[in-house]
């Protein structure tokens, strides 16, 4: 196992092929799960700071796709302003409100995944502590090089980001 991390309130470590990220959320364990299971609400907070996530398909159901496109709206990020992400999610087991299971892609705006582009299997559990909610993410890759290539890009820094916004969500429900 490496080293623990931690931004902001996230915690994260890998083990083998595996991103392990935690994070502790001041709300019950169903409202933050309803802030995924919820197209509206996952539209509100999902992605870094700056982005606007548009769900094209929402289907929250095992075999059901997530099918979606981030743009960044902050003049201030740059080079990454205008710039368009799509994502793709199906889905493979839900018990609510504990656990989601699901694959996690690159796509085009048509739903197709992007050859080259690292694919993962997504295990998020979500547990009581007391009136809070502990959120467990186990991202699972092909390769320990698809892991790092996710870590070159940011993911934790981004995660770190959208958890901020989904607190934001949650003060305010």
């Amino acid at each position: 196992m490496s080293e623990n991390k931690s931004t902001n309130e996230l915690t994260t470590f890998t083990e083998g092929k595996v991103l392990v990220m935690e994070r502790i959320f001041n709300a019950p364990r169903s409202l933050v799960f309803e802030a995924f299971s919820d197209s509206e609400r996952l539209e509100s907070w999902w992605g870094p700071k700056g982005w606007k996530t548009i769900n094209r398909q929402f289907e929250f159901k095992p075999e059901g796709v997530w099918h979606y496109c981030m743009t960044c709206e902050d003049e201030n990020q740059g080079d990454f302003y205008g710039q368009e992400s799509w994502g793709m999610a199906i889905y493979h087991e839900i018990v609510a409100p504990e656990k989601i299971v699901y694959t996690d892609m690159f796509a085009d705006d048509k739903g197709n995944a992007i050859a080259g582009m690292p694919e993962l299997l997504v295990t998020m559990i979500f547990t009581e502590d007391g009136d809070k909610t502990k959120l467990i993410t186990r991202s699972e890759f092909a390769t320990l090089e698809n892991l790092q290539q996710v870590l070159d890009m940011g993911v934790v820094q981004g995660t770190s980001s959208q958890y901020e916004r989904l607190d934001d969500l949650l003060k305010n429900i």
